[in-house]
């Protein structure tokens, strides 16, 4: 096989992964909705720690955002470990 050849060899299989490449990369709308459930696994447990805290807050007499300042954090702690282990997964 000459040096042309082998040339023309290579020039064929890296258009041909090039190819493959362009054909399995996601769509636009596949990376959205992959952003958007992200969104949502983060952000959902630390509005539901805000409202927790704050009936629970409200259950207190004289004013105080105890509960409310800890379940977020609780909540983004989750939100965290959520996404980090979507992504994993995934």
């Amino acid at each position: 096989m000459d040096q042309w050849e082998r040339l023309r060899l290579s020039i064929e299989r890296q258009a041909k992964r090039m190819e493959q490449a362009e054909q399995e990369r996601p769509t636009l709308l596949a990376q959205t909705a992959f952003l958007g459930v992200l969104a949502l696994l983060l952000v959902l447990p630390v509005v539901l720690g805000a409202y927790l805290g704050r009936w629970l807050d409200a259950l207190c007499q004289g004013y105080s955002v105890r509960w409310t300042v800890t379940l977020i954090l609780v909540g983004l702690g989750l939100g965290i470990a959520n996404v980090y282990l979507y992504i994993r997964g995934h």
